[in-house]
Protein backbone atom coordinates (compact mmCIF):
# COMPACT_ATOMS: atom_id res chain seq x y z
CA UNK A 1 0.00 0.00 0.00
CA UNK A 2 3.21 2.71 0.77
CA UNK A 3 2.82 2.43 -3.33
CA UNK A 4 -0.53 4.11 -3.45
CA UNK A 5 0.66 6.60 -1.40
CA UNK A 6 3.81 7.38 -2.80
CA UNK A 7 1.66 7.31 -5.96
CA UNK A 8 -0.94 9.79 -4.78
CA UNK A 9 1.79 12.21 -3.86
CA UNK A 10 3.94 11.93 -6.49
CA UNK A 11 0.73 11.98 -9.61
CA UNK A 12 -0.50 15.37 -8.93
CA UNK A 13 2.78 17.70 -8.90
CA UNK A 14 3.90 15.66 -12.18
CA UNK A 15 0.89 16.21 -13.49
CA UNK A 16 1.09 19.69 -13.13
CA UNK A 17 4.11 19.97 -14.30
CA UNK A 18 3.26 18.29 -17.09
CA UNK A 19 0.35 20.24 -17.81
CA UNK A 20 3.00 23.30 -17.71
CA UNK A 21 5.10 21.84 -19.82
CA UNK A 22 2.92 21.32 -22.98
CA UNK A 23 2.19 23.89 -25.21
CA UNK A 24 -0.24 27.51 -24.37
CA UNK A 25 -2.47 26.32 -27.08
CA UNK A 26 -4.12 23.35 -24.71
CA UNK A 27 -8.14 24.88 -24.73
CA UNK A 28 -9.31 25.66 -21.54
CA UNK A 29 -11.91 22.34 -21.86
CA UNK A 30 -8.90 20.15 -22.18
CA UNK A 31 -7.17 21.02 -19.36
CA UNK A 32 -10.06 20.70 -17.16
CA UNK A 33 -10.91 17.19 -18.91
CA UNK A 34 -7.22 16.42 -17.84
CA UNK A 35 -7.11 17.82 -14.12
CA UNK A 36 -10.22 15.89 -13.67
CA UNK A 37 -8.66 12.75 -14.93
CA UNK A 38 -5.65 13.20 -12.57
CA UNK A 39 -7.60 14.19 -9.55
CA UNK A 40 -10.02 11.57 -10.17
CA UNK A 41 -7.25 8.96 -10.24
CA UNK A 42 -5.87 10.52 -7.03
CA UNK A 43 -9.35 10.16 -5.14
CA UNK A 44 -9.94 6.31 -6.17
CA UNK A 45 -6.35 5.49 -5.33
CA UNK A 46 -6.95 7.74 -1.67
CA UNK A 47 -10.51 5.24 -1.71
CA UNK A 48 -8.01 2.41 -1.62
CA UNK A 49 -5.84 3.75 0.64
CA UNK A 50 -8.62 4.37 3.47
CA UNK A 51 -8.48 0.45 4.68
CA UNK A 52 -4.59 0.95 5.38
CA UNK A 53 -5.53 3.61 7.47
CA UNK A 54 -5.80 1.20 11.02
CA UNK A 55 -6.59 2.88 14.55
CA UNK A 56 -4.44 5.12 15.90
CA UNK A 57 -3.36 6.57 19.65
CA UNK A 58 -1.00 8.41 21.07
CA UNK A 59 1.28 7.26 23.63
CA UNK A 60 1.44 8.89 27.02
CA UNK A 61 -0.32 12.23 26.43
CA UNK A 62 -2.79 11.56 29.07
CA UNK A 63 -3.86 7.64 30.03
CA UNK A 64 -7.35 7.76 30.03
CA UNK A 65 -7.14 9.67 26.62
CA UNK A 66 -4.67 7.85 25.10
CA UNK A 67 -5.92 4.40 25.91
CA UNK A 68 -3.56 1.98 24.12
CA UNK A 69 -0.26 3.57 22.57
CA UNK A 70 0.83 3.88 19.37
CA UNK A 71 -0.12 1.47 16.70
CA UNK A 72 1.53 0.88 13.60
CA UNK A 73 0.90 3.43 10.56
CA UNK A 74 0.02 1.86 7.98
CA UNK A 75 1.76 2.57 4.17
CA UNK A 76 4.86 3.89 5.24
CA UNK A 77 7.94 4.66 3.82
CA UNK A 78 10.57 5.60 5.75
CA UNK A 79 14.44 6.57 4.04
CA UNK A 80 16.77 9.04 5.02
CA UNK A 81 16.30 12.40 3.01
CA UNK A 82 19.42 14.93 4.78
CA UNK A 83 21.10 12.35 7.32
CA UNK A 84 23.30 15.58 8.26
CA UNK A 85 20.12 16.52 10.16
CA UNK A 86 18.73 13.68 10.52
CA UNK A 87 15.84 14.59 8.21
CA UNK A 88 13.79 11.44 6.62
CA UNK A 89 11.22 11.22 3.99
CA UNK A 90 8.94 9.27 6.18
CA UNK A 91 5.13 9.23 5.33
CA UNK A 92 2.51 7.24 6.20
CA UNK A 93 -1.05 7.12 7.11
CA UNK A 94 -3.91 6.82 10.14
CA UNK A 95 -7.21 7.00 10.79
CA UNK A 96 -6.45 10.16 11.70
CA UNK A 97 -4.92 11.70 8.33
CA UNK A 98 -7.35 9.35 6.07
CA UNK A 99 -10.28 11.09 5.77
CA UNK A 100 -8.79 14.69 5.33
CA UNK A 101 -6.79 12.77 2.54
CA UNK A 102 -9.61 11.27 0.98
CA UNK A 103 -11.86 14.66 1.52
CA UNK A 104 -8.66 16.64 -0.11
CA UNK A 105 -9.16 14.41 -3.18
CA UNK A 106 -12.27 14.88 -3.45
CA UNK A 107 -12.83 18.93 -3.41
CA UNK A 108 -9.75 18.76 -5.78
CA UNK A 109 -11.71 16.47 -8.38
CA UNK A 110 -15.15 18.39 -7.70
CA UNK A 111 -12.90 21.92 -8.46
CA UNK A 112 -11.43 20.17 -11.60
CA UNK A 113 -14.83 19.09 -12.88
CA UNK A 114 -16.63 21.95 -12.48
CA UNK A 115 -13.91 23.68 -14.38
CA UNK A 116 -14.59 21.57 -16.90
CA UNK A 117 -18.53 23.84 -17.85
CA UNK A 118 -17.54 27.27 -15.31
CA UNK A 119 -14.29 28.81 -15.78
CA UNK A 120 -12.99 32.29 -13.85
CA UNK A 121 -13.54 35.10 -16.87
CA UNK A 122 -9.68 35.80 -17.21
CA UNK A 123 -9.26 32.17 -19.03
CA UNK A 124 -5.84 30.49 -18.43
CA UNK A 125 -7.34 27.30 -17.17
CA UNK A 126 -4.45 25.66 -17.95
CA UNK A 127 -2.28 27.30 -15.17
CA UNK A 128 -5.46 27.17 -12.75
CA UNK A 129 -5.59 23.65 -12.91
CA UNK A 130 -1.86 22.98 -12.51
CA UNK A 131 -1.68 25.10 -9.17
CA UNK A 132 -5.01 22.98 -8.20
CA UNK A 133 -2.97 20.08 -8.59
CA UNK A 134 -0.34 21.18 -6.87
CA UNK A 135 -1.98 22.10 -3.87
CA UNK A 136 -3.30 18.55 -3.82
CA UNK A 137 -0.20 17.72 -3.91
CA UNK A 138 1.02 19.62 -0.91
CA UNK A 139 -1.87 18.96 1.52
CA UNK A 140 -1.53 15.33 1.31
CA UNK A 141 1.99 15.21 1.31
CA UNK A 142 0.96 17.75 4.54
CA UNK A 143 -1.48 15.13 5.77
CA UNK A 144 0.59 12.01 5.62
CA UNK A 145 4.61 13.61 6.58
CA UNK A 146 5.44 11.85 9.91
CA UNK A 147 8.77 14.07 10.24
CA UNK A 148 8.86 17.73 11.40
CA UNK A 149 10.67 19.41 8.22
CA UNK A 150 8.58 17.12 5.44
CA UNK A 151 5.53 18.48 7.23
CA UNK A 152 6.98 22.01 7.26
CA UNK A 153 7.68 21.66 3.61
CA UNK A 154 4.86 20.32 2.61
CA UNK A 155 2.53 22.61 4.38
CA UNK A 156 4.48 25.59 2.77
CA UNK A 157 4.46 24.43 -0.48
CA UNK A 158 0.70 25.45 -0.23
CA UNK A 159 1.06 28.89 -0.14
CA UNK A 160 2.26 29.67 -3.35
CA UNK A 161 0.00 28.25 -5.41
CA UNK A 162 -3.29 29.39 -3.36
CA UNK A 163 -1.52 33.21 -3.33
CA UNK A 164 -1.93 32.84 -7.57
CA UNK A 165 -5.11 31.52 -7.32
CA UNK A 166 -6.55 34.28 -5.89
CA UNK A 167 -4.23 36.99 -6.78
CA UNK A 168 -4.96 35.85 -11.06
CA UNK A 169 -8.32 34.43 -10.26
CA UNK A 170 -9.84 36.34 -8.50
CA UNK A 171 -12.47 39.19 -8.19
CA UNK A 172 -11.98 40.85 -11.88
CA UNK A 173 -14.45 43.63 -9.86
CA UNK A 174 -11.60 44.28 -7.72
CA UNK A 175 -7.98 43.82 -9.17
CA UNK A 176 -6.85 46.06 -5.88
CA UNK A 177 -9.02 44.15 -3.34
CA UNK A 178 -7.90 40.44 -4.93
CA UNK A 179 -4.14 41.35 -4.38
CA UNK A 180 -4.84 42.87 -1.27
CA UNK A 181 -6.36 39.73 0.11
CA UNK A 182 -3.78 37.51 -1.69
CA UNK A 183 -0.89 39.16 0.21
CA UNK A 184 -2.69 39.13 2.97
CA UNK A 185 -2.80 35.86 3.19
CA UNK A 186 0.40 34.96 1.96
CA UNK A 187 1.75 37.22 4.28
CA UNK A 188 0.32 36.24 7.68
CA UNK A 189 0.59 32.44 6.54
CA UNK A 190 4.37 32.86 6.22
CA UNK A 191 4.41 34.86 9.89
CA UNK A 192 2.57 31.48 11.06
CA UNK A 193 4.58 28.99 9.38
CA UNK A 194 8.05 30.95 10.60
CA UNK A 195 6.82 30.31 14.37
CA UNK A 196 6.13 27.26 13.62
CA UNK A 197 9.34 26.35 12.31
CA UNK A 198 11.11 27.75 15.33
CA UNK A 199 8.86 25.70 17.38
CA UNK A 200 10.24 22.70 15.96
CA UNK A 201 13.91 23.69 15.99
CA UNK A 202 13.47 23.93 19.90
CA UNK A 203 11.84 20.50 19.44
CA UNK A 204 14.70 19.37 18.00
CA UNK A 205 16.93 20.45 20.34
CA UNK A 206 14.81 19.40 23.52
CA UNK A 207 14.78 15.46 21.74
CA UNK A 208 17.22 15.23 19.18
CA UNK A 209 14.80 14.43 16.54
CA UNK A 210 12.29 15.13 13.61
CA UNK A 211 10.51 11.87 13.97
CA UNK A 212 7.20 12.53 14.62
CA UNK A 213 6.45 9.22 15.74
CA UNK A 214 9.73 8.67 17.81
CA UNK A 215 8.91 12.05 19.56
CA UNK A 216 5.23 10.48 19.85
CA UNK A 217 6.29 7.93 21.77
CA UNK A 218 9.27 9.26 23.70
CA UNK A 219 7.60 13.22 23.68
CA UNK A 220 9.06 16.07 25.01
CA UNK A 221 7.85 16.52 28.76
CA UNK A 222 7.59 19.75 30.80
CA UNK A 223 4.83 22.31 30.67
CA UNK A 224 7.29 25.49 31.19
CA UNK A 225 10.77 26.38 29.93
CA UNK A 226 11.79 25.48 26.43
CA UNK A 227 8.82 22.41 25.76
CA UNK A 228 6.57 25.66 26.71
CA UNK A 229 8.07 28.08 24.28
CA UNK A 230 7.81 25.56 22.05
CA UNK A 231 4.31 24.84 22.49
CA UNK A 232 3.38 28.31 22.30
CA UNK A 233 5.20 29.08 19.10
CA UNK A 234 3.68 26.00 17.27
CA UNK A 235 0.02 26.29 18.14
CA UNK A 236 0.09 30.08 17.32
CA UNK A 237 1.51 29.30 14.19
CA UNK A 238 -1.06 26.60 13.65
CA UNK A 239 -3.37 29.50 14.79
CA UNK A 240 -3.09 31.44 11.85
CA UNK A 241 -3.67 28.46 9.64
CA UNK A 242 -6.92 27.50 11.10
CA UNK A 243 -7.72 30.80 11.63
CA UNK A 244 -8.43 31.40 15.42
CA UNK A 245 -9.02 34.86 16.15
CA UNK A 246 -7.55 37.63 16.76
CA UNK A 247 -5.59 35.45 13.41
CA UNK A 248 -8.11 35.68 11.26
CA UNK A 249 -8.13 38.76 9.57
CA UNK A 250 -6.41 37.45 6.56
CA UNK A 251 -9.66 34.67 5.88
CA UNK A 252 -12.92 37.11 4.78
CA UNK A 253 -10.97 39.09 2.08
CA UNK A 254 -9.17 36.02 0.57
CA UNK A 255 -12.47 34.24 0.86
CA UNK A 256 -14.64 37.04 -0.80
CA UNK A 257 -12.13 37.95 -3.38
CA UNK A 258 -10.97 33.88 -4.24
CA UNK A 259 -12.91 32.45 -7.51
CA UNK A 260 -15.10 29.84 -6.88
CA UNK A 261 -12.61 26.80 -6.71
CA UNK A 262 -10.20 28.50 -4.49
CA UNK A 263 -13.30 29.38 -1.78
CA UNK A 264 -14.24 25.85 -1.88
CA UNK A 265 -10.39 24.85 -1.60
CA UNK A 266 -9.69 27.17 1.28
CA UNK A 267 -12.31 26.57 3.16
CA UNK A 268 -12.41 23.38 2.59
CA UNK A 269 -9.16 21.91 3.02
CA UNK A 270 -6.24 24.36 3.74
CA UNK A 271 -7.65 25.58 7.21
CA UNK A 272 -7.64 21.92 8.27
CA UNK A 273 -3.58 21.88 7.95
CA UNK A 274 -3.85 24.20 10.99
CA UNK A 275 -6.26 21.42 13.08
CA UNK A 276 -4.78 18.62 12.00
CA UNK A 277 -1.23 20.28 13.24
CA UNK A 278 -2.11 20.60 16.84
CA UNK A 279 -4.21 17.16 17.05
CA UNK A 280 -0.75 15.83 15.46
CA UNK A 281 2.34 17.34 16.52
CA UNK A 282 0.93 19.79 19.42
CA UNK A 283 -0.99 17.68 21.60
CA UNK A 284 1.03 14.20 21.23
CA UNK A 285 4.84 15.81 21.05
CA UNK A 286 4.30 18.81 23.86
CA UNK A 287 1.99 17.08 26.33
CA UNK A 288 2.31 19.12 29.67
CA UNK A 289 3.09 22.27 27.51
CA UNK A 290 -0.03 21.90 25.97
CA UNK A 291 -2.06 21.29 29.28
CA UNK A 292 -0.31 24.27 30.18
CA UNK A 293 -1.69 26.24 27.46
CA UNK A 294 -5.28 24.41 26.55
CA UNK A 295 -6.93 27.08 28.81
CA UNK A 296 -5.80 29.60 26.63
CA UNK A 297 -6.51 28.03 23.05
CA UNK A 298 -9.83 27.12 24.64
CA UNK A 299 -10.47 30.68 25.07
CA UNK A 300 -9.53 32.26 21.85
CA UNK A 301 -11.68 29.41 20.26
CA UNK A 302 -14.43 30.41 22.29
CA UNK A 303 -13.86 34.09 21.50
CA UNK A 304 -14.05 33.08 17.92
CA UNK A 305 -17.10 30.96 17.85
CA UNK A 306 -18.78 34.21 19.12
CA UNK A 307 -16.86 37.03 17.12
CA UNK A 308 -17.66 34.96 14.04
CA UNK A 309 -21.15 34.68 14.71
CA UNK A 310 -21.62 38.34 15.38
CA UNK A 311 -19.64 39.38 12.29
CA UNK A 312 -21.80 37.19 10.17
CA UNK A 313 -24.63 38.94 11.71
CA UNK A 314 -23.15 42.68 9.98
CA UNK A 315 -22.63 40.94 6.62
CA UNK A 316 -24.25 41.49 3.48
CA UNK A 317 -21.84 39.88 1.40
CA UNK A 318 -22.54 36.11 0.70
CA UNK A 319 -19.39 35.03 0.38
CA UNK A 320 -17.97 37.07 3.29
CA UNK A 321 -20.85 35.45 5.83
CA UNK A 322 -19.70 32.23 4.82
CA UNK A 323 -16.48 33.35 5.53
CA UNK A 324 -16.82 34.51 8.72
CA UNK A 325 -18.72 31.40 9.52
CA UNK A 326 -15.64 29.24 9.00
CA UNK A 327 -13.77 31.36 11.56
CA UNK A 328 -16.88 30.31 14.25
CA UNK A 329 -16.81 26.28 12.80
CA UNK A 330 -13.24 26.37 13.13
CA UNK A 331 -13.90 27.84 16.71
CA UNK A 332 -15.66 24.77 17.83
CA UNK A 333 -12.49 22.63 16.47
CA UNK A 334 -10.15 24.66 18.39
CA UNK A 335 -12.45 24.43 21.63
CA UNK A 336 -12.76 20.28 21.13
CA UNK A 337 -8.69 20.06 20.81
CA UNK A 338 -8.27 22.02 24.06
CA UNK A 339 -10.45 20.05 25.76
CA UNK A 340 -8.01 16.61 26.05
CA UNK A 341 -10.53 14.81 26.04
CA UNK A 342 -12.32 11.65 24.53
CA UNK A 343 -15.22 13.29 22.99
CA UNK A 344 -13.59 16.57 22.55
CA UNK A 345 -10.75 15.10 20.30
CA UNK A 346 -13.56 13.01 18.51
CA UNK A 347 -15.72 15.92 17.62
CA UNK A 348 -12.93 18.01 16.63
CA UNK A 349 -12.05 15.77 13.89
CA UNK A 350 -15.37 14.99 12.96
CA UNK A 351 -16.16 19.08 12.66
CA UNK A 352 -13.05 19.08 10.39
CA UNK A 353 -14.71 16.93 7.97
CA UNK A 354 -18.42 17.91 8.14
CA UNK A 355 -16.81 21.28 7.71
CA UNK A 356 -14.79 21.07 4.71
CA UNK A 357 -17.91 19.56 2.78
CA UNK A 358 -20.96 21.85 4.31
CA UNK A 359 -18.64 24.86 3.34
CA UNK A 360 -17.70 23.55 0.28
CA UNK A 361 -20.97 23.09 -0.86
CA UNK A 362 -21.62 26.73 0.55
CA UNK A 363 -18.94 28.22 -1.64
CA UNK A 364 -19.78 25.99 -4.77
CA UNK A 365 -23.50 27.83 -4.53
CA UNK A 366 -22.70 31.17 -3.64
CA UNK A 367 -20.11 31.40 -6.41
CA UNK A 368 -23.35 30.03 -8.59
CA UNK A 369 -24.76 33.25 -7.28
CA UNK A 370 -22.04 35.22 -8.11
CA UNK A 371 -21.97 33.44 -11.51
CA UNK A 372 -25.58 34.59 -12.45
CA UNK A 373 -26.00 37.81 -10.56
CA UNK A 374 -22.58 39.09 -11.03
CA UNK A 375 -22.26 40.65 -7.80
CA UNK A 376 -21.95 39.05 -4.34
CA UNK A 377 -24.12 41.73 -2.20
CA UNK A 378 -26.99 40.18 -1.03
CA UNK A 379 -28.74 43.55 -1.34
CA UNK A 380 -27.98 43.80 -5.02
CA UNK A 381 -29.38 39.98 -5.18
CA UNK A 382 -32.58 40.75 -3.68
CA UNK A 383 -34.59 38.11 -1.78
CA UNK A 384 -36.43 36.30 -4.60
CA UNK A 385 -33.99 33.04 -5.37
CA UNK A 386 -36.37 30.51 -4.24
CA UNK A 387 -39.20 31.97 -7.20
CA UNK A 388 -36.44 32.64 -9.37
CA UNK A 389 -33.93 29.89 -8.63
CA UNK A 390 -35.72 27.27 -6.69
CA UNK A 391 -33.23 24.28 -7.13
CA UNK A 392 -30.00 27.16 -5.95
CA UNK A 393 -32.65 28.53 -3.40
CA UNK A 394 -33.27 25.32 -1.67
CA UNK A 395 -30.11 23.79 -1.84
CA UNK A 396 -28.96 26.81 0.01
CA UNK A 397 -31.28 26.40 2.30
CA UNK A 398 -30.15 22.69 3.01
CA UNK A 399 -26.33 23.74 3.16
CA UNK A 400 -27.21 26.88 5.55
CA UNK A 401 -29.19 23.99 7.68
CA UNK A 402 -26.23 21.47 7.75
CA UNK A 403 -24.22 24.11 8.71
CA UNK A 404 -26.07 25.71 11.72
CA UNK A 405 -26.07 22.34 12.97
CA UNK A 406 -29.41 20.80 12.47
CA UNK A 407 -29.96 16.83 13.67
CA UNK A 408 -29.79 14.23 11.06
CA UNK A 409 -26.79 16.43 8.90
CA UNK A 410 -23.65 16.28 9.22
CA UNK A 411 -23.21 19.55 11.49
CA UNK A 412 -24.68 18.39 14.06
CA UNK A 413 -22.16 15.72 15.57
CA UNK A 414 -19.18 17.33 15.79
CA UNK A 415 -20.26 20.26 17.68
CA UNK A 416 -22.04 18.30 20.11
CA UNK A 417 -19.24 16.43 20.86
CA UNK A 418 -17.41 19.25 21.51
CA UNK A 419 -19.31 21.01 24.00
CA UNK A 420 -19.60 17.42 25.64
CA UNK A 421 -16.03 17.58 25.94
CA UNK A 422 -16.27 21.09 27.40
CA UNK A 423 -18.75 19.71 30.00
CA UNK A 424 -16.33 16.90 30.83
CA UNK A 425 -13.07 18.04 29.97
CA UNK A 426 -9.44 16.37 31.10
CA UNK A 427 -8.76 16.05 34.33
CA UNK A 428 -5.98 17.95 34.56
CA UNK A 429 -7.80 21.16 32.79
CA UNK A 430 -9.82 23.97 35.15
CA UNK A 431 -13.35 22.04 34.68
CA UNK A 432 -15.08 25.49 35.67
CA UNK A 433 -13.31 27.70 32.96
CA UNK A 434 -14.19 25.23 30.02
CA UNK A 435 -18.06 24.77 31.68
CA UNK A 436 -18.14 29.03 31.37
CA UNK A 437 -16.82 28.34 27.99
CA UNK A 438 -19.17 25.59 27.52
CA UNK A 439 -22.01 27.58 27.75
CA UNK A 440 -20.65 30.44 25.64
CA UNK A 441 -20.01 28.42 23.14
CA UNK A 442 -23.91 27.23 23.21
CA UNK A 443 -24.86 30.70 22.57
CA UNK A 444 -22.96 30.36 19.52
CA UNK A 445 -25.11 27.58 18.06
CA UNK A 446 -27.49 30.41 18.80
CA UNK A 447 -26.39 32.97 17.09
CA UNK A 448 -24.91 30.58 14.46
CA UNK A 449 -28.80 29.88 13.67
CA UNK A 450 -29.76 33.26 13.49
CA UNK A 451 -27.32 34.40 10.67
CA UNK A 452 -27.85 31.14 8.87
CA UNK A 453 -31.67 31.87 8.77
CA UNK A 454 -31.25 35.65 8.71
CA UNK A 455 -29.14 34.70 4.68
CA UNK A 456 -32.08 32.20 3.77
CA UNK A 457 -35.00 35.02 4.67
CA UNK A 458 -32.82 37.87 2.93
CA UNK A 459 -31.57 36.07 -0.05
CA UNK A 460 -33.93 33.43 -1.05
CA UNK A 461 -37.67 34.41 0.88
CA UNK A 462 -39.05 37.66 -1.40
CA UNK A 463 -41.43 38.93 -4.45
CA UNK A 464 -40.05 38.17 -8.23
CA UNK A 465 -41.12 41.33 -9.63
CA UNK A 466 -38.94 43.01 -7.62
CA UNK A 467 -36.18 42.39 -9.82
CA UNK A 468 -36.59 41.77 -13.40
CA UNK A 469 -36.20 38.03 -14.96
CA UNK A 470 -33.23 39.18 -17.08
CA UNK A 471 -31.08 39.66 -13.97
CA UNK A 472 -31.66 35.68 -13.24
CA UNK A 473 -29.64 33.12 -15.40
CA UNK A 474 -30.78 29.11 -16.04
CA UNK A 475 -31.34 27.74 -12.57
CA UNK A 476 -29.24 24.69 -11.29
CA UNK A 477 -27.31 23.37 -14.84
CA UNK A 478 -26.09 19.74 -14.95
CA UNK A 479 -22.74 19.89 -13.81
CA UNK A 480 -23.06 21.77 -10.98
CA UNK A 481 -25.66 19.18 -10.26
CA UNK A 482 -22.79 16.61 -10.85
CA UNK A 483 -20.28 18.22 -9.14
CA UNK A 484 -22.04 19.25 -5.55
CA UNK A 485 -24.31 15.70 -5.06
CA UNK A 486 -21.70 13.72 -3.85
CA UNK A 487 -21.17 16.60 -1.04
CA UNK A 488 -24.92 16.57 -0.70
CA UNK A 489 -25.00 12.66 -0.23
CA UNK A 490 -22.00 12.84 2.36
CA UNK A 491 -23.84 15.75 4.60
CA UNK A 492 -26.67 13.14 4.43
CA UNK A 493 -24.68 10.42 5.45
CA UNK A 494 -22.46 11.40 7.86
CA UNK A 495 -25.50 12.51 9.58
CA UNK A 496 -27.60 9.83 9.97
CA UNK A 497 -24.75 7.74 10.41
CA UNK A 498 -21.67 9.67 12.47
CA UNK A 499 -20.50 6.00 13.23
CA UNK A 500 -18.91 5.85 9.36
CA UNK A 501 -16.27 8.07 10.73
CA UNK A 502 -16.37 8.21 14.81
CA UNK A 503 -15.04 4.44 14.71
CA UNK A 504 -12.40 5.32 13.40
CA UNK A 505 -11.27 7.26 16.73
CA UNK A 506 -12.38 5.07 18.77
CA UNK A 507 -9.24 4.17 20.41
CA UNK A 508 -8.92 7.79 21.95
Amino acid sequence: MNAILLGILALPLLAALALWAVPAAVGDRLAALYGSVISGLVLVGSVLLWPTGGWFAYSDLLDEVLGEGVRPLQAVTNVPWIPALGVRFHVGVDSISMPLIVLTALLVFLCCLYSLRITPRIGRTRSLIALLLVIEAGVIGTFSAMDLVLFFLCFELVLIPMWLVIDIWGDDHDPAGRKRAANTFVLMTVLGSALMLLGFLLVYRQAGTFDIVQLTNTPVLGGHGIPLAAAVLIAVGLAVKVPLWPLHIWLPDAHAKAPTVGSVLLAGVLLKLGTYGMIRILVPVLPDATVTIAPYLAGFSTVAIVAGSLACLAQTDVKRLIAYSSVGHMGFIGLGIATLSPAGLRGALFANIAHGIITGLLFFLAGAIKDRHDTSDLRAIGRALYARLPRIGALLTFACLASLGLPGLAGFWGEMLVLLGAYDPNDLLPRTTYLVLMVIAGLGTVLTAAYFLRLVRNLCQGDPAEHPASAFAVDLSRIELITWTPLIVLTVLLGVWPGLLLHQWSSL
